[in-house]
């Protein structure tokens, strides 16, 4: 048995940026737009009139200041509220393997590794642009790593249920060095048109770079433990799929064929599942509270993160031992975890234990135990 090691990691950032106060003029140009069109409707009490949004809302309600997207000028568009991306033929890149190319590139100069030497790719993502090929062979190819690749999604859990499924190879012997990379376009399956949910996502790709202990050439943080659930719930969906279209077309307008969920649901269930599956993890590891000295977790929502790391910690964490990035980024499913990680990471000494957790829709929760070495 191998003992596995996160040697490097890296985040792809895209240019764009949407801020609250540019989310609420074109939410609200929209709202308006809608309300005047269907006035007729909305006095008759067949519709609902579409309520304005606020930055005060947005920022109470998950701790968001603004967030990356591929492209802003659809979502800003009251007409089109949607990312608008480039069609590109089969013989270019795929938009997501593009943003890895970065991202994995960095996280292997931080590593010392080249890609030759990777021989395990996953592309652990809540969206895929296509069902095959896989994007983490088109990722594999792109780069020129050996060995093999396949895609993941377990929603906003995949990258530490990707973490699982690399480091439990690397102990088995099976791999040698392998990537977990991440690339969320969020910005595609939200529904922008939503007040209660326009602003909580974001654009961005991660990858982590992880090998035997053995190998690693440079300060790296040991893996000792990761742990995965699962619980089935409706109240985080998306209905579309490859199916859609053998459906009858009055389909096409229904609202769960993008991302949708129950929040007031989501809130008081998945709390507590998460708490203690962090604590059962702990304990069954023997790390007790007061020797975790970083909690890098999902970056839904800011009022959850607080929840929970009071309730792992046993107190209030420090901004420190409990770093967000939220408020820049938004939620970025998957790789909001992995985000705080690689930038809140290089500072703690050998010794120093953290977790990392990423939860979500499932429903699920990844944990992932590791020692600054």
């Amino acid at each position: 048995m191998f003992k596995p090691a996160i040697t490097g990691t890296g985040v792809f950032t895209p240019n764009q940026t949407i801020t609250n106060e540019e989310l609420v003029d074109a939410f609200n140009a929209y709202a308006d737009k809608f309300n005047a069109e269907n006035a007729e409707a909305i006095s008759a009490g067949e519709l609902e009139a579409k309520p304005h949004s606020s930055t005060g809302f947005i920022f109470s309600a998950s701790g968001i200041e603004q967030r990356y997207v591929m492209d802003k000028t659809g979502v800003l568009d009251p007409a089109v509220m949607h990312p608008h991306l480039r069609p590109r033929s089969n013989e270019e890149p795929g938009i997501m393997a593009e943003m890895a190319l970065d991202a994995c590139g960095k996280a292997l100069a931080q590593s010392g590794r080249s890609a030759e030497e990777v021989d395990l790719i996953i592309c652990a993502a809540s969206n895929h642009e296509r069902p095959y090929p896989a994007i983490a062979i088109e990722i594999q190819q792109l780069l020129g790593a050996g060995g093999f690749a396949f895609d993941m999604n377990v929603a906003c859990s995949s990258a530490t249920f990707g973490i699982q499924a690399a480091a439990d190879m690397i102990r088995a012997g099976s791999v040698r060095c392998a990537i977990v990379v991440s690339p969320e376009i969020c910005s595609g399956h939200l529904e922008w048109r939503d007040r209660d949910c326009h602003f909580i996502f974001g654009d961005v790709c991660t990858a982590m770079v992880l090998e035997r202990a053995e190998d690693a050439k440079g300060p790296h943080f040991l893996v000792h433990s990761t742990r995965c659930a699962t619980q089935f719930s409706n109240n985080i969906r998306n209905n579309n799929g490859f199916l859609r279209r053998t459906r009858e077309h009055h389909m096409d307008d229904r609202r769960d064929m993008l991302f949708v969920q129950e929040g007031r649901k989501v809130f008081k269930e998945v709390l507590p599942l998460v708490s203690k599956h962090i604590a059962d993890h702990m304990a069954e590891e023997g790390v007790a509270a007061d020797r975790l000295k970083r909690l890098w977790l999902h970056q839904a929502n800011k009022t959850m993160n607080d929840f929970i790391g009071k309730k792992v910690m046993g107190r209030t964490p420090e901004p420190e031992e409990q770093p967000n990035i939220l408020q820049d980024y938004a939620n970025t499913s998957s790789a909001g975890s992995i985000i705080a990680f690689s930038k809140y990471s290089d500072d703690l000494q050998p010794g120093d234990a953290g977790l990392i957790c990423s939860f979500g829709a499932g429903y699920s929760v990844g944990s992932v135990l590791v020692e600054r070495a």
